[in-house]
């Protein structure tokens, strides 16, 4: 709460509007757009359209920022999608009795955060990023709890399931670890470095998920390692000077 409470103090008008653009677009609409799409796909086809990312904070970037970029990034960014499409598809299984007009929603949520990225790049880089986020999520707290309510949260049925203290566990622990503690990472992370590269972290994402699948028992072929060098590969692209 203190560190909260002082971060919040560093934040004047000139920030404001740019730390709601970032709420919404970096954190409450992405969060239910992936939310609605994976009731009707699965985690793999969003994984390879969050992969979209990159190339949107580039295009983006470029056309409503003035965002400079190199052919190589360009390079790198292609590559690291390539490599991304070729790791989920060797992986996974897909179902194709699925609903895949609710892909929109992962690709609306990565026009999103190409956005919020260069947002921050752009107008917050001299603000700390645990500012960015506390601000943020102060934001969206109660556009939040409206949605909470109005999906019926607080019934007593729903609020006396055993299924439910369960899950509010998880959640809180995906809140503060996967959620709060990553995002001020992320905000710095795009302080550091350019809009381009810090997206690229989604490629990286599925390389995490298949470490985590081979700790715990999952197959992994040679083509699946293939694919996560060529990721890497992209990412170095991105990010390297000419």
């Amino acid at each position: 709460m203190i560190i909260g409470y002082k971060s919040l103090r560093k934040i004047n008008k000139v920030h404001y509007k740019p730390i709601v653009a970032s709420a919404f677009l970096g954190t409450f609409f992405p969060v239910y757009f992936f939310a609605l799409a994976e009731t009707e796909i699965d985690s793999a086809i969003a994984s390879i359209l969050n992969s979209l990312t990159p190339l949107n904070t580039l295009i983006f970037g470029y056309f409503f920022f003035k965002s400079i970029f190199n052919k190589q990034q360009l390079i790198g960014v292609v590559v690291g999608f390539l490599g991304t499409l070729l790791l989920i598809i060797s992986g996974a299984d897909l179902n194709p009795n699925q609903n895949y007009m609710f892909s929109i929603f992962v690709i609306l949520a990565s026009v999103c955060y190409a956005f919020n990225v260069n947002i921050i790049k752009l107008h917050l880089q001299k603000l700390n990023a645990t500012s960015i986020t506390t601000g943020s999520f102060v934001i969206i707290t109660i556009p939040a709890l409206i949605v909470l309510i109005c999906t019926g949260f607080f019934n007593k049925e729903t609020l006396q399931s055993p299924v439910v203290h369960q899950s509010i566990l998880y959640i809180i622990v995906l809140s503060v670890v996967g959620t709060g503690i990553a995002k001020i990472c992320f905000n710095r992370l795009v302080q550091l470095s350019t809009p381009i590269f810090s997206s690229s972290v989604t490629y990286v994402i599925p390389i995490v998920a298949l470490i985590w699948g081979f700790l715990d028992g999952e197959k992994m072929n040679l083509l699946q390692l293939v694919a996560a060098v060529i990721i890497l590969i992209g990412v170095f692209l991105a990010n390297r000077k000419a």
